[in-house]
């Protein structure tokens, strides 16, 4: 992996949304490194980053979440690197907040972010860490759950879900994708 993406909506009006748990999850890892994304290129606010002597590209596309395939199509392209060499972290609607589960490729699950990627770059085969985020209830609509920021009393577990998932990511980095599987796809955080 060389460049590892964090989907959500640019602005302060998106800031700590659940659509948002992306970014929110690539910014704990950066901060873990030393590193701050700040810089912006290829849409996307970036920042470099080396880790046991390999470098990484982290990235948050300033696209809007339907458009993050365009992001994504440009940092591939700039940097040269394959799609099996992104993982792309994004939020997940068919996950109950408290899990989170790393994939090497598959389809979009009905993610419009993930979605917008598939056909800007032709290819599902990227791994992806999906970070549950709940359903909502059945009377609210799926863009205002996802869109609407998490309750007071999720926020303790919603700090734990983030922290989990940078250690994910660390652990995909850092000892590979399948071992990072297997340690955190059966976790549940309460």
């Amino acid at each position: 992996m060389r460049l590892i993406v964090g989907l959500g909506n640019p602005g302060i009006r998106y800031a700590g949304t659940r659509h948002n748990i992306g970014f929110e999850v690539v910014d704990r890892f950066a901060r873990r490194h030393g590193a701050r994304l700040r810089r912006r290129w290829c849409r996307s606010l970036v920042a470099d980053l080396r880790i046991r002597g390999e470098e990484f590209l982290l990235a948050k596309p300033q696209t809007f979440m339907n458009l993050s395939g365009e992001a994504v199509r440009e940092l591939l392209l700039r940097t040269k690197a394959a799609a099996a060499d992104m993982l792309v972290v994004c939020d997940d609607i068919n996950l109950p907040l408290g899990r989170i589960r790393l994939r090497p490729s598959g389809s979009a699950g009905g993610h419009h972010g993930l979605e917008s990627i598939i056909a800007c770059i032709r290819s599902q085969d990227f791994p992806r860490l999906r970070v549950g985020v709940g359903e909502g209830n059945n009377r609210q609509d799926v863009r205002d759950h996802v869109l609407g920021r998490f309750h007071r009393s999720e926020r303790r577990l919603v700090e734990d879900v983030i922290e989990t998932a940078a250690d994910c990511l660390d652990c995909a980095v850092q000892e590979g994708l399948h071992i990072a599987m297997n340690r955190f796809n059966g976790l549940i955080l309460e």
